[in-house]
Order: structure tokens, then sequence, then C-alpha cells
């Protein structure tokens, strides 16, 4: 891993906040990282501010390693709020979303991109839950039309346990899923140690989030996401267990909490290139 970590170390753009596309580049040149995985949303919604992006790439040098979709109507306010509002779970914005990310599809496959993230919403474990029968079927649907396009969809991590997605996707059987591993939001949900969730979910482990977080201290509520390196996250153990799952992917910094996040990159950064 240590020859090339560089080539795979990426940024993710919303970790940054930028307002136009400009000042994402000039983010990127203060870090010194040449990728990204980008938030395609803002270029759906304002393609008037986010159109000249994928030119400015080119005549900085900076690649696009993946995409990132979100949906509309999510409350992280609590854990029990996002269970019942994230992803494509709730039916009130399920006509909205498929629009959406059918217009979101098109943008990634007009930017060449092979990969594409999203939180899918909560996955009911029980496979006679009417709940997982309807989520089973519009994940289908989304992972078809990417497919159709040569895009891998890969899940984030963390609103339920590494088994239950394990399960979910060897029932959904869909090979151009897997998985974006958050080790963060493991322990932010508090669905489990990240370090036996990777084993768990190694063969469908398509993404890599650099992120941190210290569990709460009660249950219930959420953990407390982190600068890179300060958390609960055992970042050699982590990384010594992908290398045995021979990994090859790329290392995306994403923060999305505090006020110095381009210094928080940074530390991380340092962190991922001294231990690989």
């Amino acid at each position: 891993m240590s020859c090339s970590i560089h080539d795979r170390l990426a940024v993710c753009s919303w970790s940054l906040q930028p307002a136009n596309p400009q000042e994402l580049i000039d983010h990127l040149k203060t870090i010194g990282l040449p990728l990204i995985q980008l938030a395609l949303d803002p270029l759906r919604e304002s393609p008037h501010v986010w159109g000249n992006f994928p030119a400015l790439c080119k005549e900085h040098g900076v690649s696009i390693v993946s995409g990132m979709f979100g949906t509309i109507g999510e409350d992280y306010t609590t854990l029990e709020s996002i269970r019942f509002t994230g992803g494509v779970v709730p039916d009130e914005t399920w006509q909205q979303n498929w629009q959406n990310i059918r217009q979101t599809a098109d943008l990634a496959a007009q930017l060449g991109l092979s990969l594409a993230s999203f939180h899918a919403g909560f996955l009911p474990h029980d496979r006679n839950d009417p709940e997982y029968q309807k989520l089973r079927e519009r994940i289908a649907r989304i992972a078809e039309l990417f497919a159709t396009k040569n895009i891998d969809l890969v899940f984030e991590t963390g609103q339920e346990t590494a088994e239950a997605l394990r399960d979910f996707l060897e029932d959904l059987g869909c090979p151009n899923t897997g998985v974006n591993f958050d080790p963060a939001n493991m322990i932010l949900y508090g669905k489990g140690n990240p370090i036996e969730a990777l084993r768990i979910l190694g063969p469908w482990i398509k993404q890599i989030h650099i992120k941190d977080a210290v569990a709460t201290r009660n249950p219930g509520t959420w953990g407390e996401e982190v600068a890179a390196g300060t958390g609960d996250v055992d970042w050699k153990v982590f990384f010594t267990a992908l290398e045995n799952l021979g990994y090859h992917g790329n290392f995306c910094i994403e923060r999305e909490a505090g006020n110095q996040r381009t210094a928080d990159i940074l530390t991380a950064r340092q962190m991922v290139e001294t231990l690989l």
C-alpha cells in the first residue's frame, strides 16, 4: 500500500463546504491532494454555478474518483429521526428522490464515474417485514439504473450492523452494489466495532472513508465525530485488516463537523501517509 497511497488518497468535496467550483479547487491546492469524491447534488441542483467544474478539474489536474448523492427530507437530529427519514425509506419523499436519482445517474455517467455512494436508509433485519421488501425493491431499482451506466452503487455503513448489511447485499444480489466503509459511522450510530465490521463486509468494500469518532456514553444518542486519529478507530489495526483483505480502492477523507476542516483534513492526510 505504501508506494501508491498518494494516488489513492482523496477528499470528500462536501467536507470543505465550497460555495463554488473555484473555492473547491483552491481548498484542494491547500491540502495538496488532487483527487476528490464529489457531491453530485450541487451539480444537479445548481448547474449555473457548478456547470464549469469538469472543465476546471481538467485545467487544474483534479480527478473525480467517485460521486456521492443524498436524499431529500433527511433529519439527523436524533438516531430515531434519521431512522424514519433517511435514504429512500419514506414513502412521502420516494417519488421526488427517484426523480432526482435518475438525473444524478445521468450526471454521474456524463462525468465518466464508475462509482457512486449514498445512504440507502435503515435496512430492516426481518425479511418478512413489508418495509424490508419495499426497500429492497427500491434499492434494486436504483442499482439496476446505475448498472445500465456501468456505475457501481455503494452503501454507506452505519445505520445497521455489519451482519445486517451483509445479509441485505447477499439477498439483493445486484453485482454492481457494494459498501463505502466508514469506520466512524459504525461508532456514531453505535452499530458495532469497526474492525470486526470491516472483516465481515470485506468482500463488498469498494471505497473507504477516513473519518473518526468517539462513542456516546448515553446509549440511544449520537456519538461524536472528531478529527481523524483522535477518536476510537484503531487506525493501525484498521489498515492492517484492509491489507489482509487485499483492498486496492481509494481512501476518501471526510470531515463533517468542526470549524477547521481544512486543517483536520491535512491532519488526516498526514496520519494515513505515516501509517501507510
